[in-house]
């Protein structure tokens, strides 16, 4: 990008898509503690339920290749990123006016389309954008996203605790906020990049070493990496009466205060130490998190984990993209993280299904198969992958 940084060396572009996610995923996290008490409220059961979950991960991972894919044979991103904040609009208040639990099911299961145009391209402009301190422009990206995730789920507290909203209207609330989310893409200004001349598939055959076998480590914490909603279940066991709804929600909401905190300066940590360092802590992390889980009984404990948590996931998240980036080059950064995003989203599926059903024959089982995956991860980043360290001059 020929563009010129602003605010302290951060790209423009960086700041308006912060905004875009921001006010997307406050209207997102509006909608995730109610969608399946919305669906169980139309009729819905435990199957309809399973098939949003299954659904929701299956198309957006899908979708994330081909994206990538056709963003790089295009140099054009711009219009995926748009194209998909807007889809997931249309279907968010589409889902507001359901009146029967299958067209629930329907439109949030479409809702997620718009996350699978989204999301490569959309990575891709950022580190464009910031072509020699990635860590921080996707540190900054998330901790703006987070933030409004933040507000999203204290907003949805509020709104059932002393508003008594109905579901339908706290979803119509949310597309509103989704389609306002869609003005600041108007003023991100993209630079026509090269065009990637390859076949879809045959083109991961040119990544790099380095790179297929990060993408193969992601691929494999994301199969320990089960769904957060596990850490809130667990901590609900352990309250009483009224406690048992709001702790939970509260515990959730300081999970995601520390992740918004934190993702920017460890974004900047990454860009100084090297962004395999700041994710083999992660790594470590998330296991710690899942080792305390499996003994946690008191609030006390509950904080300390959630504040880890939201460490884990500020240390991760936006790192291991900006790692691609670096790994990826110029040319193939597009499709790079197309790929990323598929693989990682497809374990997403198993991992939360595996840890349902330890969970079923015992809760604590859920989070030993976390803590050891978790391990194996670290041990594979740090051991059978040194080759993974790149240089600062390259990051």
């Amino acid at each position: 990008m020929k563009e010129k940084g602003i605010f302290s060396g951060i790209s423009r572009n960086v700041l308006l898509l912060g905004v875009v996610s921001f006010f997307n995923d406050l209207s997102s996290e509006m909608i995730m503690p109610v969608l399946p008490l919305f669906i169980e409220s139309l009729g819905g059961g435990q199957m309809s339920l399973g098939v949003v979950g299954g659904i929701r991960d299956s198309i957006s991972s899908i979708l994330n290749i081909f994206s990538g894919y056709w963003a790089g044979r295009t140099g054009r991103k711009k219009i995926f990123v748009f194209s998909g904040y807007f889809t997931s609009a249309v279907f968010k208040f589409l889902l507001g006016l359901s009146n029967t639990f299958r067209t629930a099911v329907l439109f949030s299961s479409l809702e997620r389309v718009g996350k699978g145009l989204r999301t490569a391209p959309r990575d891709a402009i950022i580190a464009e954008s910031m072509h020699q301190r990635k860590g921080a422009g996707f540190g900054i990206h998330r901790a703006m996203d987070t933030f409004g995730a933040m507000l999203g789920s204290i907003s949805v507290f509020i709104m059932l605790q002393y508003f008594a909203l109905k579901f339908e209207a706290i979803i119509l609330i949310s597309a509103a906020l989704s389609f306002i989310s869609l003005v600041p893409l108007i003023f991100v200004k993209e630079d026509p990049t090269k065009k990637e001349e390859r076949k879809l598939w045959s083109g991961m055959k040119n990544f790099p070493s380095s790179l297929k076998a990060f993408i193969l480590v992601s691929s494999v914490f994301a199969l320990a990496n089960f769904n957060y909603m596990f850490f809130v279940a667990r901590s609900k066991e352990f309250f009483k009466d009224r406690l048992s709804l709001t702790m939970p929600v509260l515990l959730y909401v300081l999970y995601n205060i520390t992740a918004a905190v934190l993702s920017a300066p460890l974004g900047f940590l990454s860009d100084r130490i090297g962004k395999q360092k700041v994710i083999l802590f992660g790594y470590f992390i998330f296991a710690a998190v899942c080792f305390g889980f499996i003994y946690s009984k008191t609030l006390g404990v509950f904080i300390i984990l959630f504040i880890l948590y939201g460490v884990f996931i500020a240390s991760v998240d936006s790192t291991q993209r900006a790692f691609i980036a670096d790994l990826s080059g110029p040319e193939l950064k597009s499709s790079a993280l197309g790929v990323y995003h598929t693989f990682c989203g497809l374990m997403a599926l198993p991992a939360s299904l595996i840890a349902g059903l330890l969970g079923r024959y015992n809760p604590q089982y859920t989070f030993i198969y976390g803590f050891v995956l978790g391990l194996i991860c670290v041990f594979l980043l740090l051991v059978i992958f040194p080759r993974l360290t790149i240089s600062k001059k390259q990051s």
